[in-house]
């Protein structure tokens, strides 16, 4: 195989690996001076890392989800939900209202809504939420009764949730929050302090689901706070109003709490939609999700239709492809002669380069053509992985033998484990691998002689060797994408040798 594809594969998938790592950074912003008016941050309620008294919860479930509430805070600190495997969001201390000196007791429920009070020496706070079973959305509304024999000032942030990304948190790094602006939605980094004045909403975000925030009173301040350096909290900041005496005021809040899609999202509300964001290359993930969804419309079920968008993503790269192949074959062609070259000019460097440059140019021959439509392509697969890793209809979905497309295919169990692998056989990836070393194996040079041939037989072994082990633990949904990939690629490298 041509060195120079060798090394932009090789630093292709270097950054593959490193992608969803990194992705969410590249539209993190700093937030100097974003603020055009001080913002109140909240007093935190509990010292962090305190835990709740015992037997302190409440719990309410639906036909959506089953939500645990900390009971003393009126606050959510986990949702599972139902139709995805009783998969668990934690919002640790989701829609908590930052007073110190509140404690509140659930006064009353029903099969779609539940009520929470407080009082402290002044005033009542009740905290009422309603559920929909047709839609993820939840009403929050806060009234405050004032007790007091003289008007008081209320400032009280509310947290939408606290974020952690300590090394327990594995997927820690597919965590943001989004601002809604009138024009924009920002996504910040969570362990940067930053606020906003007059946000339409406000959502933060794990791997596969989110919660949204938006006042029915119009746009808020939000802020960002770092609690340490694992833990931080986003929410409204808090609002100076005065509450006269003997008088109640309230606010209502309208909440997403579900997974990241369009359709259930935009159900509830279309602007919140763009709180889905995939990086650098969002509009080409947003669009291949969508024909991922075409094809599930058309086979219902989530492996074939991973399989049909392998196959038209693999069309639609056709052309690249097939310029990349013949480029590689045409400089394979022209090996022994580049070979005889540097043998006659290694001691003259520049005229050796002078020679080479001659004679592709004498073939037409475009030493970068191998190169260059992989490079193009890039965007594509880049973008294809964070939709596919974020995609939570892949969650519990089956396909042949894998249980589940959103987790490594575990075709069966060992009762040891091996370095790398654990104690889990993972079918898909060693195919793939299998798969990259017979199409290199028939792609390769067969004039090279000395280093050349050493290379060749190195990297026949180690890049099967590298991409099984960096797939080797990814979900079995997007490796079942790269092995029909890798299958189709095998079989047109198989007609390109053949002159096609």
């Amino acid at each position: 195989m041509e060195k120079r594809l060798i090394l932009a594969i090789a630093l292709s998938f270097l950054i593959l690996l490193t992608w969803s790592t990194f992705a969410s950074k590249a539209y993190h912003l700093e937030n100097k001076g974003v603020a055009s008016k001080p913002i109140t941050l909240p007093i935190t309620q509990k010292e962090d890392g305190a835990a709740p008294p015992p037997h302190a919860f409440s719990k309410f479930q639906n036909q959506k989800y089953a939500i645990t509430f900390i009971e003393p805070w009126a606050a959510i600190q986990e949702v599972a939900f139902l139709k995805y495997q009783n998969a668990v969001y934690s919002l640790k201390s989701g829609f908590l209202l930052a007073d110190k000196n509140l404690t509140f007791k659930k006064t009353g429920s029903t099969e779609n809504s539940i009520t929470f009070e407080a009082r402290d020496a002044t005033k009542k706070i009740k905290k009422h939420f309603t559920f929909h079973n047709d839609k993820y959305i939840i009403e929050l509304e806060v009234n405050v009764q004032s007790e007091n024999v003289q008007s008081e000032i209320l400032n009280m942030p509310v947290i939408l949730a606290a974020l952690t990304s300590d090394a327990k948190n594995a997927d820690a790094r597919y965590q943001d929050v989004a601002v809604g602006k009138q024009d924009q939605t920002v996504h910040l980094n969570p362990l940067k302090d930053a606020s906003f004045s007059d946000a339409k909403f406000l959502a933060v975000r794990d791997k596969y689901f989110c919660a949204i925030l938006e006042s029915a009173a119009g746009p808020r301040d939000v802020f960002v706070k770092k609690i340490n350096n694992y833990t931080s909290e986003a929410g409204f900041a808090g609002k100076a109003i005065i509450l006269p005496a003997g008088a109640s005021i309230s606010e209502k809040f309208y909440i997403y709490l579900g997974p990241q899609e369009l359709q259930p999202i935009e159900a509830v509300k279309k602007q919140w939609a763009s709180v889905i964001h995939y990086g650098t290359f969002d509009f080409i993930a947003q669009l291949l999700l969508q024909l991922l969804r075409f094809f599930y419309a058309l086979v219902h079920n989530w492996g074939w239709s991973i399989v049909l968008l392998s196959f038209a993503v693999y069309l639609i790269l056709y052309p690249l492809t097939l310029k990349q192949m013949r480029s590689m074959k045409e400089m394979q062609i022209l090996q022994p002669k580049v070979e005889a070259l540097r043998n006659a000019y290694k001691d003259n460097p520049q005229k050796l380069n002078r020679e080479i440059m001659d004679l592709y140019r004498e073939h037409k021959v475009n030493p970068l053509g191998g190169c260059l439509p992989l490079i193009l392509q890039m965007p594509i697969f880049f973008a294809l992985y964070q939709a596919l890793m974020r995609s939570v209809a892949l969650k519990g979905a089956h396909f042949l033998w894998i249980k589940d497309l959103s987790a490594p295919d575990r075709l069966f169990t060992m009762p040891f484990s091996l370095p790398v692998l654990n104690n889990e056989v993972n079918i898909l990836p060693i195919l793939m691998a299998i798969g990259m070393f017979i199409q290199q194996k028939i792609s390769l040079t067969k004039n090279n002689v000395g280093a050349a041939a050493e290379q060749q037989k190195m990297m026949l072994i180690l890049m099967p060797l590298l991409f099984g082990f960096i797939f080797y633990r990814m979900p079995s949904g997007l490796v079942l994408y790269w092995f029909i990939n890798s299958a189709l690629t095998l079989v047109y490298q198989l007609r390109v040798n053949r002159g096609i």
